[in-house]
């Protein structure tokens, strides 16, 4: 993905009104595009297929398969794929699997524009001194002669 890209988004949740709440987050959230919803792992693993999302906000507890196997599925056939999965519960009252699995976690409270930027960049190198992307970022001069 290009600095001037857009992050594209999927939310997996199989509650309406967290998908609901992440759409308006998003709207808020500039660089970011919802990509696609789905309500299930099974279907949360074709929709990442199809749609190549950059970033996958996943609910631990969905039905079928969870959210940490779907997760992790997603992460290994697509590695460039940041996946965060999110809850209601704080990190320490989720089940080990959540922790053993490697993947970020999002209480679901804590969504925010800033919250999203944070994580994504997080995951994403900086860019090399002197390429186009870091001579774009905004506040930073461009390498000197």
């Amino acid at each position: 993905m290009s600095s001037s890209s857009a992050v594209s988004v999927l939310v997996v949740d199989d509650q309406r009104p967290f998908r609901l709440a992440v759409r308006a987050v998003l709207r808020r959230a500039a660089g970011f595009v919802l990509a696609g919803e789905a309500e299930t792992g099974e279907d949360a693993l074709t929709a990442a297929a199809e749609l190549r999302p950059d970033l996958v906000l996943m609910d631990v507890n969905l039905p079928g398969i969870n959210g940490v196997t779907a997760g992790s599925r997603i992460q290994r056939d697509a590695p460039g794929t940041v996946v965060v999965l999110c809850s209601t519960y704080v990190r320490t009252d989720l089940p080990a699997a959540v922790a053993d699995s490697g993947l970020d976690y999002l209480c679901k409270e804590d969504l925010a524009p800033s919250v999203l930027r944070e994580i994504w960049h997080r995951h994403t190198p900086a860019p090399a001194e002197g390429s186009l992307a870091a001579q774009e970022r905004p506040g930073e001069q461009p390498p000197g002669p």
